[in-house]
Formats: C-alpha cells, structure tokens, sequence
C-alpha cells in the first residue's frame, strides 16, 4: 500500500495534481475543444475527458473529480443548453471517476469488475447504475457510442468507447501520445495491454484520444504498442541470457524515443517494472 501511496504523491507532483482529500489548486486550467462532430473533450489540467452531445441530451465519459465536473455541468448547459444523461467511467481510479454524483439523475455505467474496487474506495466515486461484461452499445437520441471490454490491462476494468458516427477512439489510460508509460507500469498487465493495442488498431476511427495529454491517431496507439513490445523484447532477451537487473538496466536501449515526453523521468522506472512483470509471468 505504502509504494502506491508513494507513486500518486509523485504523480500529483508530475502533473499537478490533487489527491483524494487534499484541496483542489485553484489554478487548475479547464478547457473544452472539439474533437470531431458532436464529440468534444474537456480538460482538467493533465486529465481530460470527453463528451458527446445529442438532441436528447449529453453522455460524458469520465467525470474526473467534483469540481470539474461541477464546472462541466455548467459549461454545457450553457454552451448546449442540454444537461448530462449518461456518465460512463473508462475505469474506477479515482482522477478519472470522481465527480460524477455532480450530474443529478444521470445513469452512471461502468465495467461490472469496477464494481468491488469502487466500494472500496476511500474516494467519494458513485457506484454504477449499469454494468456490462464484455460490449454496450449506448444511443442517446441521434448519438451513440459503442463500449468495449479487451480484458485486462492497465486496469482490469478499463474499457474502450467508440463514437462511429464522428470515428473517434476513447482510449484513456492505455496510451499516451510520445509519451513514455507511467512509471514502473502499477497494475498493468503489460501482456493484455499489448494485445489490446493490438486490437485497437483494427478499429475504424481516425482520432484517438488519451485521459492524458496530446491527441493522435492510429498510428501514434500502434508506436505506443512497439514501444512495449521492444522494451519487453529486450528485458526478455537480457533475462534469459542470465543478466543481472543492474546490467539489464545498463544495456537496454531505449535510446529511438529519447524524443517522447517523460523520457528522462520515466525511461528507468519502466526498465525496472518490465523487469519485474518478466520475471513474475515466465520462466527461464
């Protein structure tokens, strides 16, 4: 408990964040843009999430904290004069899915394995309303998005929205545009994140959109996947050759990205969780 604590302090620090419990900066930047057609995204600082706005009302994907959300609220019924129908939470960590109790009588829906952690947790995230095991296809007069669970990965409830009319990917915490992944990669199943890039890469969309950071496209998810599947590749090979951490550490070359965004910050940190995931799912 103590070492994730330990990463959401560093975290808060990095992107310049709040914690559960702790008052929210009052310089927090807030923005809407539109993505595509009827779907745009709002940003809470580092965080963003998006929305869908229809004749029968508005489906936000992603609350991100109560003060957000509050101001959302108000920023669509001004903009749209439309209130929120639906929240859908991509998964139950609590920067993407606090705040959505903001939103008086909307349905709330989430994957049924956000369930447990929800009830857990120690911040105040509305349980869901409606969950789903695998597909949900939700309308909401002329809109829709379409919900996908790929199993297990940066979290085992994280699920992916399609909105097919304006070909938009809601990707959230499973890539980052240039950008290295998080850390040592906590709680990910880095063997069902790549697979699930994998088939995220079929989907006919044309924006893919991250919970955090720049906007890109089908081609920046597939160089999130290599970046993985290259990492993994050479811990692997260094592991099986009989190699030390420190050496493996020494040796692999990550050197190609040192252009993306928290290289020097993160490049480390994600050899050692490799590292370890390696070690924990196979043998040599």
């Amino acid at each position: 408990m103590k070492g994730w604590l330990e990463r959401l302090v560093l975290l808060a620090a990095l992107l310049g964040l709040a914690l559960p419990g702790q008052a929210q900066d009052a310089a927090v930047e807030r923005s809407i843009e539109q993505v595509a057609g009827n779907v745009y995204r709002f940003r809470s600082d580092n965080h963003y999430g998006v929305f869908l706005v229809t004749d029968a009302g508005v489906i936000v994907a992603d609350p991100l904290s109560t003060e957000t959300a509050a101001w959302l609220k108000q920023e669509l019924r001004q903009r749209f004069a439309q209130d929120v129908k639906y929240v859908i939470y991509s998964h139950d960590h609590w920067d993407h899915a606090t705040g959505a109790a903001e939103f008086e009588g909307a349905t709330i829906i989430a994957h049924a394995n956000a369930v447990p952690h929800i009830a857990a947790a120690t911040a105040a995230i509305a349980p869901p309303d409606i969950t789903f095991s695998s597909e949900l296809d939700l309308r909401l007069g002329q809109g829709s998005v379409h919900l996908y669970y790929l199993g297990e990965n940066h979290s085992d409830n994280l699920i992916f929205m399609v909105f097919p009319e304006e070909r938009v990917l809601f990707a959230v915490d499973a890539v980052a545009v240039d950008t290295l992944p998080f850390q040592n990669f906590p709680d990910t199943d880095i063997d069902g994140l790549i697979g699930a890039l994998t088939a995220l890469e079929q989907m006919d969309v044309d924006v893919v959109v991250p919970g955090h950071g720049a906007m890109g496209t089908l081609a920046d998810l597939r160089a999130h996947r290599e970046y993985l599947e290259d990492l993994k590749d050479q811990v692997t090979a260094l592991l099986r050759a009989g190699n030390a951490d420190a050496v493996i550490k020494s040796r692999v070359d990550l050197s190609r990205y040192q252009q993306w965004n928290a290289y020097e910050q993160w490049r480390e940190a994600n050899i050692e969780g490799m590292i370890a995931y390696v070690k924990s799912h196979y043998s040599f």
